[in-house]
């Protein structure tokens, strides 16, 4: 059994202990990689030939316990396009999988034409209503991700993350007792009504730098790890709202509804009525947009990562948006409204 504890070795000391056991791959070839927001560090090796990528997590793992290994087991059994697991050390914290190259798809829809980028956004849309085919599975190979949810307990989490990081952290001040109090009770009416519409697998982090383009110009999912159970709007809200710099307008984003609606029945999954998903995706923007911008306010503000701090303002205006058309929470509304005049 694996003991918890602290590893006293660096990352890359570790990952050159964890390739000395194995025959014939090469320790000198090992190229840093930069993760996103992660605990997690990512090195490009090679790999028989080829290259391969290595990620060498904070702690040592049982391999039972592994989420990347478990989400990664239902996912490739879904027919989900996720790397192959070539290799794993649980002593050492290092897990080795399949190379797709270095074309994020947030990168490639800066590029391309506004056509191209559309239909890539339909396809990654695709992928979430595959992603909710596979629900039925999760439950049977016992995975990990059916036994966990988007709660009340964990939304109201994330929204208090939110509260904490965005005002404390950001700002440097704290919300009035009465306003914090009136924010606190829409949060977890926010929380509570998500909380009654769980039903189906979430990627959970599923926006453009979390889906890769590979060599053979394949769109493949990552950074799966986290996969639960959830609302049908969570994984769409996530691509479609996250980092953005303006709120799209309401028709494209119905558009977009309409198109996933339409995937799902492909797959023959239960039906959604248009409206009441409508307002559901509103309801998963309040909640998933200031989750954003608490993460957006810590790494800004604590990991001196700046670049974030740009996408506060116009995620702040989707959640207003979202409010304003639900005709719901006054309190929030009027926080925002200080926030961003």
């Amino acid at each position: 059994m694996i003991q918890t504890k602290t590893f006293t070795e660096s990352p890359i000391s570790r990952l050159n202990s964890f390739l000395s056991q194995i025959p014939g791959e090469d320790l000198g070839n090992i190229e840093p990689l930069t993760p996103d927001a992660s605990t997690r560090e990512y090195f490009r090796i090679g790999w028989e030939n080829s290259t391969a990528i290595a990620c060498v997590y904070p702690e040592p793992f049982a391999r039972q316990e592994q989420s990347y290994l478990d989400v990664t087991n239902l996912f490739v059994a879904a027919g989900l396009p996720v790397a192959e697991i070539y290799e794993f050390s649980g002593e050492f914290g290092v897990i080795v999988h399949e190379d797709f190259g270095d074309n994020i798809l947030r990168s490639v829809l800066e590029r391309v034409s506004p056509q191209e980028k559309d239909d890539l956004l339909n396809q990654a849309i695709v992928l979430i209503a595959e992603i909710q085919a596979a629900t039925p599975l999760a439950a049977e190979l016992g995975s990990i991700a059916s036994r966990l949810a988007f709660d009340c307990s964990k939304l109201s989490w994330e929204l208090d993350f939110f509260t904490t990081h965005y005002f404390e952290t950001f700002l440097g001040e704290k919300l009035s007792g009465a306003d914090a109090l009136s924010l606190k009770k829409e949060l977890d009416e926010v929380a509570r009504a998500l909380e009654a519409r769980i039903s189906v697998l979430c990627h959970r982090d599923f926006h453009a730098a979390n889906l890769m383009i590979d060599r053979e110009n394949r769109l493949r999912i990552i950074d799966h790890q986290d996969a639960r159970m959830g609302t049908g709007s969570y994984d769409l809200v996530s691509l479609l709202l996250d980092r953005i710099d303006a709120p799209p307008t309401d028709e494209w984003i119905t558009e977009k509804q309409q198109f996933f609606l339409n995937e799902r029945g492909k797959l023959n999954l239960p039906k959604i009525d248009a409206t009441e998903f409508a307002a559901e995706f509103r309801l998963q923007t309040i909640q998933r947009c200031l989750k954003a911008i608490g993460t957006f306010s810590y790494q800004t503000a604590v990991r001196g990562k700046t670049g974030y701090a740009q996408y506060i303002k116009p995620m702040f205006e989707a959640v207003l948006q979202a409010a304003e058309e639900l005709n719901r929470f006054p309190n929030l509304q009027n926080i925002i409204k200080n926030q961003i005049k």
